[in-house]
């Protein structure tokens, strides 16, 4: 399959914009073949503004740039997929997403974003800096902990209980994966791979 996008069909071509990371829909917009090229060379989201008939690179005036971490085009070469970091809000009314939906479904990837983020920037009291500095040990006797605390919850106690005991046991896993240099991606793939 040609990974290029085809501008002979159409001039303006629709750009689906995803976060890289919590995998959301960020925005739609559209790219003529220069705005694709400056998108490649520069690794940040160009695309051509319809309103003021001229490329435009998203973030130029807010510094909310889309940093463009892989593109893919689909199968009739018409539509392009780009996942990105964005570097703040990405519509214009300040929101993370032009699309107005619901977020949960992609926290579990935003708080291993901010396990990461405490790795790699330690902050004074933070609970995930405290168990680094404890060690591997430590923080996989956590993970046992709240492993069978969730057992416990979800034979002899309320559901509320066993939500939260469950909710500890991720996000200590999430700290254990880290600690390991893994992540949420490689727990993916590897479920992937099992599935027939």
């Amino acid at each position: 399959m040609n990974t290029q996008p085809d501008f002979t069909k159409a001039s303006l071509l629709p750009v689906i914009i995803q976060h890289q990371q919590t995998l959301e829909v960020l925005m739609l917009g559209y790219m003529n073949a220069d705005a694709y090229q400056k998108t490649i060379a520069e690794q940040k989201v160009t695309f051509f503004s319809r309103s003021k008939n001229r490329l435009w690179t998203k973030g130029e005036d807010s510094g909310n740039f889309l940093i463009v971490k892989n593109i893919t085009v689909d199968c009739d070469q018409d539509t392009i997929l780009i996942t990105a970091l964005p570097q703040g809000p990405t519509c214009h009314n300040g929101t993370r997403s032009c699309f107005n939906t619901a977020y949960n479904q992609n926290f579990i990837f935003e708080l291993e974003n901010i396990v990461n983020e405490r790795y790699n920037n330690p902050r004074q009291g933070s609970y995930i800096n405290s168990l680094q500095q404890k060690g591997i040990n430590k923080i996989a006797q956590k993970v046992g902990e709240e492993g069978v605390e969730t057992v416990i919850a979800a034979l002899a106690e309320t559901d509320v209980d066993f939500v939260n005991e469950a909710s500890d046991l991720v996000f200590h896993l999430l700290v254990l994966l880290r600690e390991k240099r893994f992540s949420l991606t490689d727990i993916a793939k590897n479920l992937e791979k099992r599935h027939p």
